[in-house]
Parts: structure tokens; sequence; C-alpha cells
């Protein structure tokens, strides 16, 4: 029986259901089995008591509530424990090591957390008067300021929620800046590489979506960008272009492409969701770029949505720059100023307008300036070259048994493998990524980029050591020997271990079932009496 560094055995053929004895309770040790709530809650009867409400006038104008709102009841006990196994089922950053590819799944240093929770920062209301909080408009000021320092920029918009978010922020703030020059042009370039929001955030403002072929090196190609433009000619809003790129590879004709579009009229936007590969190597303001978001969960470490809304700043070139939305932070003699409303606006300020009823997400800034101040200038270019190194220790590990779809060059903080190794072996991608579960491992990001097939996109980030490197190169290594030795019924179930098996995912996604409805009693058989 072959075993992993884990200790346990690796094989379906070795370990399926059957290898766990049934119990009674459906639990298998401190692999509990958990309900849901509504199976195990009860109806009519809560841990918490509420009086009675006094009588009071509603204002929903007929429209309110008038059947039980149904929500089950538990004791304090019962709501702890149920929330707490349903945690235990989750795959997270602490648990272990995150390959998904271009989402950048790093640590998150403990020492951010505690100073997003430092009084002053962590009990700040945002409806409290801005002359009461001098102390966070200074950490927003100071901490737009690195981020401008760090892509050489001119402006930042803090207030945008996420990348999706400020990637619209931007496309804002150019559709504002052709409206000032009397321009009205309707067609937003996207390369093949792009990311999926790329395209729908040119869509959702009205734009014309043209795609831009890629090389058979996986980075854009000037001729068929060159022919786009003279078609259009006229009529270019902007480029939307991520670089690194999603194959994993850096745009080596960056500076020409932000040539090109600047000569015809437009405006260069870049997705920095892949920022970490770069930062303290290249700062995109240097390289033609006006305007770019920067999504803090994956450059500087802030947990990803952080419990609510995330963070996602857009830095913009001095092009831009007078269109950044409300709110934003003004110096003045007297200190700092929170601009808040177009009466406040002053000499070239033009905002666009808001994007969001209050300034931003205080949590992540904070989070973000103690991850930059830690590290300092060069730990932070020294976590963009282990990002970049680790990739690469990756791809070397396993280029001479999965395909490479660009060839064995380097690449930057991920790369990019295809399924073309699983070719004739009866194993689809996504059965290998669900046996990656059954090892312990979250699988990667598959099928995309949607420039080679069967896409599987790995990064590691800079965070893995190199233990934690080989065991997953080892294990992704007798995965594949297992699948080419045609062993698919590893596969073809997986995954085995986890608390749930395989669903179907496509009717899961078309017809969902989103209100639970109390099965039908069981029917009991009486015992015959001896």
């Amino acid at each position: 029986m072959s075993l992993n560094n884990q200790g346990r055995p690796t094989h379906v053929g070795e370990v399926g259901d059957s290898f766990r004895p049934t119990t009674f309770t459906g639990n298998r040790g401190l692999d509990m089995e958990e309900p849901l709530i509504f199976e195990f809650g009860r109806l009519d009867n809560t841990g918490v008591d509420l009086d009675e409400p006094e009588s009071f006038e509603s204002e929903l104008g007929g429209h309110e509530r008038t059947n039980e709102l149904g929500l089950p009841g538990l004791a304090e006990p019962e709501a702890m424990r149920h929330y707490v196994r349903l945690s235990r089922n989750n795959y997270a950053i602490d648990s272990g090591l995150y390959p998904l590819g271009s989402c950048t799944m790093k640590h998150n240093p403990r020492l951010n957390e505690k100073m997003a929770r430092l009084p002053g920062f962590g009990d700040i209301h945002p409806l409290q008067p801005a002359s009461t909080v001098p102390g966070a408009l200074e950490l927003i000021d100071e901490l737009a300021h690195w981020l401008m320092v760090t892509t050489g920029t001119s402006a930042v918009a803090m207030s945008p929620k996420a990348g999706a978010h400020g990637e619209l922020c931007g496309m804002m703030a150019i559709k504002a800046a052709h409206t000032a020059n009397g321009r009205k042009p309707e067609i937003v370039l996207v390369p093949e590489s792009a990311h999926g929001t790329n395209p729908a955030t040119a869509a959702l403002l009205g734009y014309k979506v043209v795609a831009i072929d890629a090389k058979d090196d996986g980075t854009v190609d000037l001729d068929a960008l060159k022919t786009t433009i003279a078609k259009h000619e006229g009529n270019i809003a902007g480029i939307m272009l991520t670089n690194p790129n999603t194959c994993g590879l850096f745009e080596r004709d960056v500076m020409t492409i932000a040539d090109l579009i600047h000569e015809a009229g437009g405006y260069f936007y870049c997705d920095g969701a892949n920022f970490n590969a770069i930062v303290g190597k290249a700062r995109p303001g240097d390289l033609g770029v006006d305007a770019m978001h920067i999504n803090l969960h994956k450059t500087f470490s802030t947990p990803h949505g952080g419990g609510g809304p995330g963070s996602g700043p857009v830095v913009l070139s001095d092009r831009l720059a007078p269109y950044a939305p409300l709110p934003f932070i003004r110096k003045t003699d007297a200190g700092l100023e929170l601009v808040e409303t177009d009466a406040q606006t002053k000499g070239d300020e033009k905002p666009f307008g808001r994007m969001t009823a209050f300034h931003g997400q205080m949590g992540m800034y904070v989070r973000a300036l103690s991850y930059m101040m830690s590290h300092g200038s060069d730990g932070l270019k020294q976590a963009s070259e282990d990002a970049v190194l680790n990739a690469n220790y990756v791809r070397v590990g396993l280029q001479d048994i999965m395909s490479l779809p660009f060839g064995e060059r380097p690449c930057m903080h991920e790369v990019l493998f295809d399924d073309s190794f699983l070719k004739d072996t009866g194993v689809t991608t996504l059965d290998f990524a669900k046996a990656m579960i059954d090892e312990g491992y979250h699988p990667m990001t598959m099928y995309f980029p949607l420039v080679v097939h069967g896409a599987m996109l790995i990064e590691p980030t800079e965070s893995e050591s190199r233990a934690a490197l080989d065991l997953f190169v080892a294990t992704m290594r007798d995965l594949v020997l297992s699948a080419k030795r045609g062993e698919t019924e590893r596969f073809a179930g997986a995954p085995y271990l986890a608390p749930r098996r395989r669903l179907d995912e496509t009717g899961a996604a078309r017809k969902p079932i989103l209100k639970w409805t109390e099965p039908a009693p069981a029917e009991v058989t009486p015992v015959a009496a001896e």
C-alpha cells in the first residue's frame, strides 16, 4: 500500500466508503455529520427571550409580513456547535495550500488583524462626523500615498469595494474623461487572456467589446491589435489588459500597446489582479497605464471579502486624476478634508459621481497599510520575487509530466497547464481536480483562461514553504501517474473522502432549490411481537 507524507492511504481502491464503519449518529469520530439548521431547530422555541413589542403604526404601506418568519430556534450551545461544526468543513488558507490561479490566496499575517482591531479603527462608525476621526483620514491618506508610489500614478480612488467594483470605477473615469473632451467612442478592446469581468464591465457601461487575439506564446498579438485599431479608427475608448496576464506571463510589449492606444485617443486600463507579481519590480504608471484597480486581498494581504465588503482601490494617471469619484481626501493647510459632495470640489476636480455610500472599508485599509509598513519596500519586492520563484518551482517540478501550452518558458506568479497530458486516460480535467480534494487540496483554477483547452492554473503565492510545495508537487505527480496507469476509479467518483460526494453542479446551477421544505414523515414498519 503506497502512503503519502501525510500518513494515510491514497488510492481509492484501498480506501473507500467501506473503510469506515457505519455509525448510528452518522458521525465518524471527529468528522461530524451536521444537518441543516431547519432539520433540528424548533420553530416554536428560541434561546433568546424577546419582549412583545409595544403597539406601533406600521410605515410599510401594507407590505409588512403577515405570516410567521419560519426561522428555527436553537439554544445557545446548539447554535455554537452548529456553526463550529460547519466551519470544520471549510477549506481555508489557514488549513492548507490554496493553488487557485489568479486568486492569490496568500497568508494573512496576524499582526494585520491585531492592528485592525485597535480602538479607534475597529470601532469606527461610518456615520461619525469626519471631525471625530482625523486619525482614520490620516491612515487612508497614508495608504493612498503608498499605493500611488508603488504604482507610479497620480491619484487613487479608495472607495471601490472589490476588484470588479474597481474595474467599474476605472472605466467610469475613462468614460467621464472622454465626455469632458467631447468624445463618445464606442469600442473597448479586450485581449483573450483578460479576466472575465473585463468585458462584462465594459458592456455594462454601454461599450462594444472587441476581442484581441493572443499569439502562440500567450501574449497579445500586436499585429492583430494594430489591425483592430485601424479598423475602428477614431472610435477606440480604451483597452482593458491584464498584466501579468492570465496565462501567467508578462506582456513584454506593454509600453508599445500603451502608445498605440494613446495614439488612437483611448485610455489604458490595466487589471491589477496580478499586481502581486510585480510590486517593487515594475510600476504600471511607468508602463503607460492610465487606470488600474488593486485587490488589497491579493497584493497587500487582507482577507478575501473582509467579512463583508472587500477593497479595490483604483489608481489613476494624471490624465484621469480629475475624474476620481467622490468621496476623496484633500490636503489643506488646516489638515485633511473629506470631500463628499460636488459643492466641495475645487479647481480641476471633476468627479464622475459616487460609487458607494461611504469612503471605503476601514478594516481593509488598516490591514493593507500594516502589511506595507511591516514589509518595507525591500520586503514587498522580495514577496513579489518569492511569488514568482514559487510558481516556477511548481512549473519545473511538473513540466515533465504535465503539459505546458506555451512551452517551458519561465512564468510569473502563476503557471498554466492544459489537459493534453490526460488524453486517452479516460480522466477529465474536472475528475482530476475532484481527486485533489481527497488528497486534502483545494483544486486549482480550472477551465480558465479560455485560451487553452482544459486549463489548470496554479498560483502557490509567496506564502508557501519549499516543504509545502514539495508535497504538493509530489501529490500532483502521483495523481498524474495514477491517471496514466488507467486507475480511472480513483477519479470518476471523487471526492470520496469529503463531507459530501460529487454534486450535479450543472443541475444545481440551473435548477437551484432555494427554500427548505420539510420532507414527508418516513414510514416506520412496526416490529412484530414475538
